[in-house]
């Protein structure tokens, strides 16, 4: 089995390249090659040395024809622009989003066409597809079935991406997979562009002793995962076979991974009595409308019925996603 990760040297990348070679097999299947794709590359990875890893160096729309010069039986894709950089850019956004996506597609496309096995494709979206309309707002718990109105550049392009998955699955072209991944935290090493960064910030700088700003108001309630569990979902959606029945993926809807739903002051609550006051009160309100605007716009609660018939559940608290974090963290 040839398995391609593009942003095979990122947060979730990194992790899901992890997993797959502790595990050396997916689905039943042996792992022959593992192809990490990425622009930034990081030689100091523990995976860089494995026997079973291809990287691949370069944007992913001008690397395709290496990335396809042998047959791939899955690609999971997370490479991405993120949130509040797409709302910044648009043009970025269009291009490392929806350009790119539609580039790697027509590369399955062709594998297909010419007799090849049609390639499985586990697509990293994400909750902010949803969004709140004055003429239809969000209910209080979103699911598969809710109609996606994204408020965000970043949520409409992962909603064509969705479509057009969906589309050339339908066709025949690749089995697409989609992931709506919920914020994932808490995220080590530099802060990134994504809107909902902060959600990170204001536990990882804080238990290293520096100080976070929190640009949304305490009551805010967001939907959390932790890098496991959004690992095990994609991990989970990248194993299982279509068909009707227990632990198998029926229809072609997109699966909403499980959430944490929090709000904010319960978050540095938490962050209080795991680790301290002196920990807890480096992090200061200051709400920022952009942030909010943002962050906001996205579901709080999210129905997990269907990722739930896959085996699939969400962290059981906050405190837990801090504790693993310490776990995890480099000393």
């Amino acid at each position: 089995m040839r398995i391609v990760v593009t942003g095979g040297f990122g947060f979730l990348g990194g992790r899901v390249a992890a997993a797959l070679l502790a595990r050396r097999a997916l689905g039943g299947e042996a792992i022959d090659r593992l192809v990490l794709v990425d622009q930034v590359v990081r030689p100091e990875s523990p995976v860089w040395a494995d026997p079973l890893v291809e990287v691949v160096h370069g944007a992913l729309a001008d690397r395709l024809d290496e990335v396809f010069a042998d047959p791939v039986d899955l690609v999971i894709h997370l490479a991405a622009a993120v949130s509040a950089a797409c709302e910044a850019d648009f043009d970025l956004g269009m291009s490392a989003n929806v350009d790119t996506t539609r580039a790697l597609l027509e590369a399955a496309r062709t594998q297909s066409a010419s007799g090849g096995r049609v390639p499985r494709l586990v697509f990293s979206s994400s909750v902010a597809v949803y969004g709140g309309d004055p003429a239809l707002p969000l209910p209080a718990t979103v699911s598969e079935s809710t109609l996606p109105l994204p408020r965000t550049s970043y949520g409409t392009q992962k909603l064509i991406c969705e479509q057009l998955i969906a589309d050339c699955t339908r066709r025949g072209f690749v089995d697409g997979r989609v992931a709506r991944l919920m914020t994932v935290t808490v995220r080590p090493g530099k802060p990134n562009a994504a809107a909902s960064g902060f959600l990170s910030g204001i536990v990882r700088e804080p238990l290293a002793g520096v100080p976070a700003i929190c640009p949304v108001r305490p009551g805010l309630r967001v939907a959390l995962s932790s890098p496991r569990r959004a690992v095990e979902g994609l991990l989970r959606l990248a194993e299982v076979e279509r068909g009707t029945g227990p632990g198998r993926l029926e229809g072609a809807l997109p699966v909403n991974l499980p959430a944490l739903s929090v709000t904010v002051a319960d978050m540095l609550t938490t962050l209080r009595r795991v680790a301290g006051s002196q920990v807890a009160d480096l992090v200061t309100i200051a709400p920022d409308p952009t942030t909010e605007s943002i962050v906001g716009s996205w579901p709080a609660a999210v129905d997990h019925t269907r990722a739930a018939g896959l085996g699939l559940h969400p962290d059981p608290d906050f405190e837990s996603i801090i504790r693993a974090y310490l776990d995890d963290k480099p000393s």
